[in-house]
C-alpha cells in the first residue's frame, strides 16, 4: 500500500533513439493490458518489481549474516552487480534493450574487510568487465593478461576517486558515458547527446548544441571499441 512516486519522462521519446515497444515485456504479459495506458497496470507492474528487488535483498541479507555467524567475514569478498539496469515506464519503456541511462546503469555493490568507508557509495562511472580485476586485487591473485577492465580498488578504497568511461552497446547503436554525458552513435549516423550528471536523467539531445563534447566522445567510443576489439 505503499505510494510510488511518479514514472519521470513518461513520453515516447522523439528523434531517432534506441526507444521500443517493449516486445520482452509483452510477450510474458498475460494480463492483456498496456502499462502506457492502464495507470492502475502500471502502478501494479512498479510494485510488483520493487516486491522482486525487496525479496531479493533480503535473500542477500540473509547470506551475509550466515557468513557472520560462520565468521567467515573476515575471509569473504561478496560481490553483487545485475547485468542490466531496467525501465519502469521511462520513455514509455518497460524493459531493457535500450542505450539510455535506465537500461545501462546497473547494481555493483563490493563487501571486503580492507574497505574503510563501509556502507558509502561513489558517483564513479564504471564498467562491470572491472569486477574481474577488482576480484583479483582483492584475493591478492596476478591478473591475466587478457583483461580489460580496470581494478576498482581505487573507488573502494576512496569513493571520492574518479571513474573512467563506460560503454555499451546495441545491435544498431553504441554508447559511452563519462561522469557528466552519455553519447549514443547510431549506426546509420544518428547521434545522441545527453546531460547524465542529474539524478532527473534529462531528455533534452545536446548533440546540436554541445558538437565539440560529442565529437570528442565519439573519438573515446570509436578508440575504446577498437582496443576491446582486439
Amino acid at each position: 500500500n505503499i505510494k510510488l512516486p511518479p514514472v519521470p519522462h513518461p513520453s515516447i521519446p522523439s528523434g531517432k533513439t534506441t526507444f521500443h515497444r517493449s516486445g520482452e515485456f509483452m510477450k510474458y504479459n498475460r494480463w492483456g493490458r498496456n502499462p502506457n495506458s492502464d495507470p492502475e497496470f502500471a502502478e501494479l507492474v512498479r510494485k510488483h518489481y520493487a516486491g522482486c528487488v525487496t525479496y531479493a535483498d533480503a535473500l542477500v541479507g540473509r547470506i551475509l549474516e550466515r557468513l557472520e555467524k560462520l565468521r567467515q567475514t573476515e575471509n569473504t569478498i561478496v560481490a553483487l552487480w545485475g547485468d542490466h539496469g531496467w525501465h519502469l515506464g521511462e520513455h514509455s519503456v518497460w524493459g531493457k534493450h535500450t542505450l539510455f541511462e535506465e537500461s545501462l546503469r546497473s547494481p555493483l555493490i563490493f563487501a571486503h574487510p580492507s574497505i574503510p568507508s563501509k556502507g558509502e557509495p561513489t558517483k564513479a562511472v564504471v564498467e562491470t568487465i572491472d569486477i574481474f580485476p577488482t576480484l583479483c586485487d582483492l584475493a591478492d591473485l596476478p591478473k591475466p593478461k587478457f583483461l580489460h577492465g580496470q581494478s576498482l580498488k581505487p573507488q573502494l578504497q576512496s569513493p571520492c576517486a574518479p571513474g573512467h568511461v563506460a560503454v555499451g552497446y546495441s545491435g544498431s547503436a553504441q554508447t559511452i558515458r563519462n561522469e557528466k554525458y552519455r553519447l549514443i552513435l547510431h549506426i546509420k549516423g544518428e547521434t545522441e547527446l545527453y546531460e547524465q550528471s542529474s539524478l532527473d536523467y534529462p531528455t533534452e539531445n545536446l548533440s546540436a548544441k554541445k558538437k565539440e563534447i560529442a565529437a570528442t566522445l565519439k573519438l573515446q567510443l570509436e578508440a575504446r571499441l577498437a582496443l576491446i576489439g582486439k
